[in-house]
């Protein structure tokens, strides 16, 4: 992939970070670990459909939620709730209406400030739902667009009932000519977002849990 090396691809890059924050969270501080599970046997599917298998991009993990599944799937379905627990997530606006189903879209916002390659721009991504099953699983795609950069993603999420509470699994991959110019980097980069999100998550849905009356 060295001839996608160009100058925009590794300016555009400076910008990777904050971009795979937003598609999978903010990037996880410097030296923060997120507490995860092992991973299943099983593959991070619904309805029987994956990640896009020759992406070179990709990450997968799963953190064990000590709430209810209906507290985890509503924040995790809310969409328009996403900016009050996920620290990146500045703007999301539903465009449908009604329960989040298949053929659900939203679209949401994330800043990007300026950096040495790069004036500030605001990213946009688009996601359309794909597949879900209720309780269990969604699936949904699209891109990622900014000054200078495009991502195509594919991101499914699993919903298990485990000992001590949910196992909450997810399996993203990213497609695009600045990704694939530095993919080691790319790859690192989306791993530590997805952690991210799922922290936020689990910290989002525990404390739900715990300040609800019993």
């Amino acid at each position: 992939m060295s001839g996608l090396r160009s100058t925009s691809s590794r300016a555009a890059l400076y910008a990777v970070p904050l971009v795979l924050g937003l598609l999978g969270a903010a990037a996880a501080p410097a030296g923060a670990a997120a507490s995860h599970a092992p991973h299943s046997d099983r593959p991070v599917t619904c309805r029987g459909q994956g990640v896009d298998p020759d992406a070179l991009v990709r990450h997968r993990t799963e953190v064990v939620i000590n709430a209810p599944l209906r507290t985890i799937w509503s924040l995790q379905t809310d969409v328009e709730r996403w900016p009050s627990w996920q620290t990146p997530v500045e703007s999301v606006d539903r465009l449908d209406h009604g329960p989040f189903r298949k053929g659900s879209a939203f679209r949401w916002t994330t800043p990007i400030p300026p950096n040495p390659a790069t004036p500030a721009t605001s990213l946009d991504i688009t996601s359309t739902v794909r597949q879900i099953k209720h309780h269990s699983c969604i699936r949904w795609t699209g891109p990622a667009v900014g000054e200078g950069l495009h991502i195509d993603g594919v991101h499914v999420w699993t919903f298990t009932k485990v000992k001590g509470g949910v196992r909450v699994s997810t399996d993203e991959t990213h497609t695009g000519a600045q990704v694939e110019a530095d993919v080691p980097t790319a790859t690192k980069l989306l791993g530590a977002g997805l952690e991210a999100w799922l922290r936020e998550l689990k910290s989002a849905a525990e404390a739900d849990a715990h300040n609800r009356p019993h």
